[in-house]
């Protein structure tokens, strides 16, 4: 039982971490004092939850908030990859692929089974649920993104970030936050909040 305990604590200190790791795409583009990778999960879960109040969201929102919280789990070990990291997708994956590996020996087999399940669902976008929560993803994304703007007062300076995911996404609950957000940012664009 010990070991076990022992194993546990190793597992919980991995995934603090994540506490810490500040997400690269902020960091390359010299947001100050940049979110963690936790925070960045921790936002998606509560919309997952917000999402599932809905009655035709045609989701299980159990799923969708327990897929949020482990979709980035594998960067304590391996860091946030982003796109402009120089890996390509094969290697992002084989090194996200290993490093839950290595999270899933630290914890029981239940666990093990349902935290790597739920992250091999998340990155084959095979189910209702995976492509929920990638819009989540990317909708988290945006919205920091004018956050950001709005607290730095320099409008349409993340203006990448929006045209990366424009007219992906698939929810109609989330396209009509993403409209609202839209709406809301266009409204500090043509104020100039400087």
């Amino acid at each position: 039982m010990a070991s076990s305990a022992v194993n546990a604590l190793s597992y919980f200190m991995f995934i603090g971490k994540l506490k810490g790791i500040r997400r690269t795409g902020w960091v390359l583009r010299g947001v100050p004092d940049p979110e963690r990778i936790s925070g960045h999960m921790h936002r998606m879960s509560v919309m997952a939850m917000m999402l599932g109040n809905d009655p035709d969201a045609g989701v299980n929102k159990d799923k969708c908030i327990r897929m949020a919280l482990v979709h980035d789990m594998g960067e304590c070990i391996v860091g946030d990859i982003t796109p402009t990291c120089g890996v390509s997708k094969e290697e992002k994956f084989r090194r996200e692929s290993d490093a839950m590996d290595s999270l899933a020996k630290l914890v029981d087999k239940v666990s093990a089974e349902e935290f790597k399940s739920l992250w091999e669902e998340y990155e084959a976008q095979n189910s209702p649920e995976s492509k929920v929560v990638k819009d989540l993803d990317m909708f988290d994304m945006i919205l920091q993104a004018h956050e950001y703007e709005v607290e730095m007062q320099d409008p349409g300076r993340l203006q990448e970030f929006f045209d990366s995911t424009n007219g992906r996404f698939q929810h109609r609950i989330v396209k009509q936050w993403t409209e609202e957000l839209y709406k809301l940012r266009d409204s500090h664009l043509s104020q100039g909040e400087k």
